[in-house]
């Protein structure tokens, strides 16, 4: 895994700012599908190896579908809102409202199933509702600078495309923490001291990046992997702490509950410091290839434009430091020393 995340840490920004500044943006897109077909294959072919141990299940169809049709809306929200319509347009505000209306929808029907799509003990547990909302806010302040930054680069260090993508692996880089925080929970009793020591030192470089965006770009690279390394640090703890927290059998559950949870939170973040760099920079884009002309115009508006990156920074700090306080509040419990087979709840004797 590590090995997998380091190759495509190092390899995707800059194939990515050769793409486009020499190709076309959307083939950022269009590499991942021989990629995914490739995974597919990969997954058919030795996944189904793996010992099923069954039990009988009554699929909550109507759950996972109210969940999928609540995230819909609020996407579409966050991708079109400040881009193509302003945020309080009447399309955006309906979104928002309908979006609201299914997840509510999708609540009452956890309330009500017999098997819920999403089992309420997972929701209820603390470790895992601290956990997730310290894990999502830190990947999603990861993939937001990550978005972002390569701009930063070339508006404020006039760096091209390519140049912006080599400049960002640091940034991208979370897999040093991430082995940093595995050996810290092997050998520290209060393993989340290392993440906590981490988003205080991301913290505190952040806060020189709110300081001197202008700062000269060898600083802002070496303050954006100490960012890099405090975000990897919170994954692994966080992903642990839940599953020990879990009984065996809601383990899988938990995981994709976080995994969801993550994405959407990163969603919110991206639409929030795209938000704030569209506003600051005084440009309303459409997505794709018109948003070269943003980097051209400001580029060209003198040295004092980079910091308009200063409240990107800002607001990373704030999502940051709620990563933290989430942290702080999970439960650190002594995790499991061994690993026994799932226990699936009792079931009812059967009637006589």
């Amino acid at each position: 895994m590590g090995v997998v995340w380091v190759t495509s840490s190092v390899c995707g920004p800059v194939f990515g700012g050769m793409m486009a500044e020499h190709l076309h943006w959307s083939l950022i897109f269009w590499i991942n599908v021989p990629l995914a077909l490739g995974a597919a294959a990969l997954t058919h072919i030795y996944l189904k190896r793996i010992p099923r141990h069954d039990r009988r299940h009554k699929l909550d169809v109507l759950g996972a579908g109210l969940m999928m049709a609540s995230c819909i809306p609020i996407m579409l929200a966050l991708t079109w809102g400040g881009t193509q319509l302003p945020w309080l347009s009447a399309p955006i505000l309906g979104l928002i409202a309908l979006s609201a209306v299914l997840a509510f929808l999708f609540g009452w029907r956890l309330t009500i199933a017999e098997e819920p799509f999403l089992p309420l003990a997972v929701l209820n547990n603390p470790v895992m509702r601290m956990g997730t909302a310290s894990a999502s806010l830190a990947m999603g302040t990861s993939i937001g600078l990550t978005i972002v930054v390569p701009m930063y680069f070339e508006v404020a260090h006039k760096l091209s495309a390519t140049e912006s993508g080599i400049a960002l692996i640091p940034l991208a880089m979370t897999t040093p923490g991430s082995l940093l925080s595995g050996q810290a929970m092997m050998y520290w009793k209060h393993y989340k001291r290392a993440p906590v020591i981490g988003l205080v030192f991301a913290l505190i470089a952040l806060a020189f990046l709110v300081w001197r965006p202008d700062m000269p770009l060898l600083y802002s690279i070496v303050l954006m992997s100490v960012v890099a390394t405090a975000v990897g640090l919170v994954y692994p703890i966080t992903t642990v702490s839940i599953q020990n927290a879990m009984p065996n059998y809601q383990v899988g559950i938990a995981m994709g509950a976080l995994n969801f949870f993550r994405s959407l939170v990163s969603a919110f973040i991206v639409a929030v410091l795209g938000a704030i760099l569209l506003a600051g920079l005084g440009f309303t884009v459409s997505r794709g290839g018109p948003a070269l002309s943003v980097i051209e115009s400001v580029s060209a508006a003198g040295p004092n434009a980079g910091l308009v990156f200063r409240w990107v920074f800002l607001a990373s700090f704030v999502f940051l430091a709620l990563s933290l306080l989430f942290l702080l509040l999970m439960e650190e419990r002594p995790l499991r020393t061994s690993v026994h087979p799932a226990d699936p709840p009792a079931e009812p004797p059967p009637a006589r």
